[in-house]
């Protein structure tokens, strides 16, 4: 009789054999771009340049020094505290082999009070496994309570154990030294970019006034070394390309013990700012020495600081002209800067931490750099005038631009909705309108909206299934002629060319509760603009808003004050729950709030979890690479009236995978 075969060992099966575990540092070696950037092995050097930045952070160094060796290496050596290399108590493993071996194990999550590092640039545990999983050799040495302690890594894995001996009378008191030679197949070029790598280690100079930073190139013999005690404003006026049209700007603060309840003790930033009349602007942020070349919410608090600021000393001086209107990019846009925040718990956007994503930032900087402009302005007046008339022309600019569109869209506008509020903008780079589910939510998102962009059209009730309407008969339904009158472009179908050049708006924003109801409205909604305009999908106009399900008021941790907590949903607010407990915050001294709608949420709330533009989650929507034909089967079954057969069929087949929110 013939035996039967494992059916997961069939080609093209899928069973328990197809699932992989991959172990150790296996994830990194096989999807090394989701770890670091591939183009050269800068960012994997940079993540232990970074751990000993954090050392000299924390104040226990005074030297980096960066070698590239003959042989195509590069070193690393700190005189911090060097890592531990003894057992781990729960692992039985060195600490040392732990750090270099195991992903998500380091010595940066502890920022509560008594932690190694309270400021660091390493959080994830991530930074320095990736760099050995992507060397072909990595040798670690460590002088720490008068012992040395060396061992090696050949692709990641163990080849010499920690050996230790007693320091001799030449060593080094303390300090760590990792030596890397990366693995050229992970990378399209083995060689490290040298001015990145310049600009990289001076920038850390810059940042830790003090602190000394060398590169050495042994082929060379080229030593190039660091120490600045000017800090930002030495640094930002040899970078840039254009006299500033008014002497610099320069400011710190950082939060004291007494200022608790808003900022941990530490945060703050030190900032240094420039305006030129032309040529290219400097911008640089950093967020604990690390680089956010793609910026985020601490930028976006210079920014915010930084308009009110101005605005204020315009409006009192009252130097703007009838019929100009201020925008923040118009202060900014010709703004130079260097800024440097300390976040005692950042948020990056990735492992390459390129952009900060933390919501509290924004007001950390924000608060801190408004009355230190506002002051500077009010000491500085005629340079204040000069600012106040870069922006204005700015302004005027931007006006002229956006009125030649206006002209060519020509007259004749349809009158608007009265329930629509709105913006004071014509600039569709600017312009947003939210579709907002029931009439008090609407009200809390007039408060809270930026009235000079965000325009609210509420809409009463359930919106019409428009999936089998006749396109003549959509105006039927007040709601859909609301909407169309509101956006300026007429009902189309998918092979039409609808005029959009009266387009009212660059992003239309779906705006519901983040329940069921509100998804069945999103639903509605996103059927209307698949099937009577999708060319505004097309192009990209099209948005889901996606406000938070839950509020988490945390009580204080360590060093962190109070806080409120946003989650998404579940797993969010599960997530979130794991990390106040890491955080010591005892088990039940949180109170959890469920938002029943957005109409519960006051106009702040709603402005800083679901409004603002550098905060909130808004997700576009897009038609993708799916069949078109098939989409619109789907859609039939989904939304038809005559199709509940299908339907009830899709949900024996797909029931077990919904969660349902009663």
């Amino acid at each position: 009789m013939a035996s039967k075969s494992n059916p997961s060992a069939q080609p093209g099966s899928y069973g328990e054999a197809s699932i992989r575990v991959l172990k150790g540092l296996e994830p990194v070696k096989q999807r090394p771009g989701m770890y670091t950037r591939t183009d050269n092995p800068l960012h994997c050097i940079q993540e232990v340049i970074d751990n000993a930045a954090d050392e000299a952070l924390a104040g226990f160094g005074k030297r980096i020094d960066v070698t590239q060796h003959t042989d195509g290496s590069i070193s690393i050596a700190d005189d911090g505290r060097g890592i531990p290399f003894g057992l781990h108590p729960e692992e039985g493993v060195p600490v040392i082999e732990i750090v270099y071996t195991r992903l998500h194990a380091g010595g940066k999550f502890d920022k509560g009070s008594g932690g190694a590092y309270s400021f660091s640039g390493g959080l994830h545990g991530v930074g320095v496994s990736v760099t050995n999983a992507l060397a072909k050799r990595l040798e670690v040495t460590v002088w720490r309570e008068k012992q040395v302690a060396a061992l090696a890594f050949e692709q990641g894995d163990v080849v010499e154990a920690v050996k230790v001996r007693p320091a001799a009378s030449g060593d080094r008191k303390q300090g760590t030294t990792v030596r890397v030679w990366p693995e050229g197949k992970y990378f399209e070029s083995a060689e490290l970019p040298k001015n990145e790598l310049v600009h990289l280690l001076r920038s850390k100079a810059v940042l830790m006034p003090g602190v000394t930073v060398t590169l050495k190139n042994e082929k060379s013999g080229e030593v190039q070394t660091w120490t600045y005690a000017g800090g930002l404003r030495d640094y930002l006026m040899q970078t840039l390309v254009a006299d500033p049209l008014i002497p610099l700007i320069e400011g710190s603060q950082y939060a004291s013990a007494a200022e608790s309840e808003n900022f941990a003790e530490g945060e703050g930033a030190a900032w240094a700012l420039a305006f030129t009349e032309e040529g290219a602007v400097v911008r640089e942020s950093y967020v604990n020495l690390i680089p956010t070349v793609a910026g985020g919410t601490h930028e976006s608090g210079l920014k915010d600081g930084l308009f009110a600021a101005l605005k204020g000393f315009i409006e009192m001086h009252s130097l703007l002209p009838k019929g100009v209107k201020l925008m923040p990019d118009d202060v900014f846009s010709r703004a130079s800067f260097v800024l440097s925040a300390k976040v005692l718990d950042p948020q990056f956007q990735g492992q390459t931490k390129e952009r900060l994503n933390s919501r509290d930032a924004l007001r950390l900087v924000s608060t801190y750099v408004k009355p230190m402009l506002e002051l500077w302005l009010n000491q500085h007046v005629e340079a204040g005038k000069k600012l106040a008339e870069l922006a204005i022309r700015q302004a005027q600019t931007r006006q002229r631009a956006a009125q030649k569109v206006e002209k060519r869209k020509g007259s004749g506008v349809a009158v608007l909705p009265g329930k629509l509020t709105d913006c004071e903008s014509r600039d569709l780079t600017l312009n947003e309108v939210f579709l907002v589910e029931g009439d008090s939510a609407g009200g809390s998102a007039k408060l809270g909206r930026n009235k000079e962009t965000q325009a609210i059209l509420p809409l009463r009730g359930k919106v019409l299934n428009a999936w089998e309407v006749e396109r003549d008969l959509l105006f039927k339904n007040n709601e859909i002629h609301d909407i169309s009158v509101a956006l300026g472009v007429d009902p189309h179908g998918p092979t039409d060319s609808p005029d959009l050049s009266g387009l009212r708006y660059g992003k239309v924003c779906i705006l519901s509760d983040a329940d069921v109801d509100g998804s069945h409205i999103q639903v509605l909604l996103l059927t209307l603009f698949f099937r009577h305009f999708p060319k505004l999908i097309e192009a990209g106009h099209v948005f889901v808003a996606r406000p938070p399900l839950y509020r988490v008021d945390a009580p204080p941790r360590g060093k962190k004050p109070a806080a409120k907590i946003y989650a998404l949903d579940e797993g969010e607010l599960s997530a979130t729950l794991d990390k106040l407990r890491k955080e010591g915050a005892r088990e039940g001294s949180w109170t959890i709030s469920r938002f029943k709608g957005l109409g519960e949420m006051s106009a702040e709330q709603l402005w800083d979890t679901t409004l603002n533009p550098e905060t909130r989650r808004l997700s576009p929507v897009a038609l993708g690479e799916l069949d078109f034909a098939a989409t619109v089967e789907l859609m039939n079954k989904l939304m038809g009236k005559g199709e509940a057969g299908s339907r009830r069929e899709l949900m024996e087949l797909h029931g077990d995978t919904i969660e349902i929110d009663v």
